[in-house]
């Protein structure tokens, strides 16, 4: 039996105005290129006729019953024959003749190839306007800044890779942010990421396309933030937490005039309020590095390793007892400003100095203190087998 060398793969779910097109280019660029190959439809459930068209044309028919576009895809990934696969929607928007520089980049060692539109052109009316000049650049600029990635164009649907690196990647989303997740699990795991040129042609389809702009666009920024703990959480934290022990330090011994303006406790209060609400997100950007890293979710990043290898439980649980015993300190000076007044009226301006920082150091120094325990209890290897 000769073995397959590629695999093209379409998901498929009512695109009998289109699929023999596609099929017969896909077919021709095998036949042209002397590559011996395959060309998977994978069905996500079609009822116009889809299934019929693709074993008509020789293709070779997988059907997904799992809805939605991620799990087509895996679907047909997972039953391709090919040592390389070129994956690519099949409403004739990519041209199924042009598959060679592809072919090439994974010759030369790559283990994903990217098609980039903005690179190889699109066609008039290929792309809406809202995607062109706001959602792709966007998000791609996004995912490049979080995952330090390259790709210029995250949801181009034209895309090459070797079956067995993608399928290492234990890809798991099952909607359009397929794409982001098999661009960011590749960036995560160190696999070489090229981009060749690919042009866009408009949509072969007279029905509206599966693609909705809110809620997929929704769905592609929500993963980029669930694997990019430091940017949900941590770098927010360390702006509010920074920010707002820079207004609360000076206002906890005197108010602060800025030109006209006068702020006091009441700026005090919201000030503390927020450096509370930073510490808490910087916990969870670790919380969930830990739980990331533990479930294979993450990979290891050094820098981080290496801070919570030195905090460790003992020292966390030393800081956070250091703050709430500074917190009692502090609330202690309130209540003595109390008796000192005999239990009587007393000026707010002056005792909210002391009670609210005390307040704030009994938050974050509990919140410290409960938070050295979890992170120890993530880091808790289980024994294969519960042993």
């Amino acid at each position: 039996m000769t073995d397959v060398r590629l695999s093209i793969v379409m998901p498929c779910l009512n695109e009998a105005e289109t699929l023999e097109t596609c099929i017969r280019k896909a077919q021709g660029f095998l036949k042209e290129s002397r590559i011996e190959g395959e060309v998977v439809i994978a069905d996500n459930g079609s009822a116009d006729g889809s299934q019929e068209i693709a074993k008509n044309c020789g293709a070779r028919l997988v059907n997904v019953p799992q809805k939605g576009y991620g799990s087509a895809l895996m679907g047909g990934i997972a039953a391709a024959r090919g040592e390389y696969v070129v994956m690519g929607d099949a409403d004739d928007s990519y041209d199924f003749t042009n598959l060679q520089p592809f072919i090439s980049a994974l010759d030369d060692g790559a283990d994903l190839v990217m098609g980039n539109r903005f690179k190889g052109g699109i066609m008039p009316g290929a792309m809406p306007f809202l995607h062109r000049y706001l959602g792709n650049p966007v998000l791609s600029g996004l995912a490049r800044a979080f995952f330090k990635s390259k790709v210029g164009d995250f949801h181009c649907g034209l895309r090459g890779f070797r079956r067995q690196a993608i399928l290492d990647l234990n890809l798991q989303t099952t909607g359009m942010e397929f794409a982001s997740e098999m661009v960011v699990k590749a960036a995560l795991r160190g696999l070489k990421v090229v981009e060749v040129p690919t042009a866009l042609y408009p949509d072969g389809r007279t029905r509206p396309p599966h693609l909705r702009t809110w809620s997929d666009g929704w769905r592609h920024l929500k993963f980029l933030l669930l694997y990019s703990p430091k940017w949900l959480f941590f770098y927010p934290g360390i702006f509010m937490t920074l920010f707002g022990l820079l207004v609360s330090i000076p206002l906890t011994f005197a108010p602060v005039h800025i030109g006209r303006v006068r702020l006091d406790i009441n700026t005090l209060m919201y000030a503390s309020l927020l450096s509370i609400i930073g510490v808490q997100s910087v916990l969870f950007s670790i919380f969930t590095y830990v739980f990331g890293v533990n479930a294979n979710l993450l990979p290891h990043d050094a820098a981080t390793d290496k801070f919570l290898s030195r905090v460790g439980l003992e020292k966390g649980i030393a800081l956070g007892a250091g703050m709430i015993l500074l917190g009692f300190a502090s609330s202690l000076g309130a209540v003595f400003y109390w008796s000192a007044n005999r239990f009587g009226d007393i000026d707010p301006a002056r005792s909210m100095r002391l009670v609210i920082p005390g307040a704030m150091l009994f938050a974050l120094g509990f919140q410290i203190f409960f938070a050295s325990f979890f992170i120890s209890i993530l880091n808790i290897k289980l024994r294969q087998g519960g042993k």
